[in-house]
């Protein structure tokens, strides 16, 4: 299975084929609104004003399976984002990204691009990087502030 063999569903909850992204370098990343990691939006957001029109798309899943730091419903999440940030990018349904009930995307990219410590998803705002053929390139620790990433984005962008 490939990146484009799965559907997602977004905050709305409106399904679509990951196959929607075949020739975009996406960076897809598990989120939450009450995460110290949370200001993250803001260069992310940034990220997609500079990078859109060259074809990068993010996806901001989020998931409250780390310290319960996102508690509300899909709605409540995409106002938060919005009001707060400013987001002009995909926020999907609220997933879990670890475990039984992770979403079959999210063990994809995790078997795809282990973490230093292993295949699980440590905490909210791990970042996953994939080519415009679906291909996972990197994954990266949410202490990585995604303006740290512009290199690698323009390198994939320009392929």
């Amino acid at each position: 299975m490939t990146i484009y063999d799965y559907t997602v569903t977004d905050s709305d909850g409106e399904e679509s084929k990951m196959s929607n992204y075949k020739g975009k370098v996406l960076l897809i990343v598990n989120t939450a609104s009450k995460c110290g990691f949370t200001p993250q939006y803001t260069e992310l957001q940034e990220l997609y004003d500079q990078y859109h029109q060259q074809g990068l798309e993010i996806l901001a899943f989020p998931c409250n399976q780390f310290g319960n730091q996102e508690p509300g419903n899909d709605a409540e999440i995409a106002n938060f984002c919005s009001l707060n940030y400013g987001l002009t990018f995909p926020v999907m349904s609220k997933i879990d990204v670890n475990g039984p009930a992770a979403h079959p995307l999210f063990k994809h990219l995790q078997e795809k691009s282990p973490g230093i410590l292993g295949k699980a998803i440590k905490w909210n705002f791990t970042k996953f990087l994939v080519d415009k053929e679906g291909n996972v390139v990197d994954r990266f620790a949410p202490t990585t502030q995604p303006s740290k990433l512009k290199k690698q984005i323009e390198e994939l962008l320009s392929r």
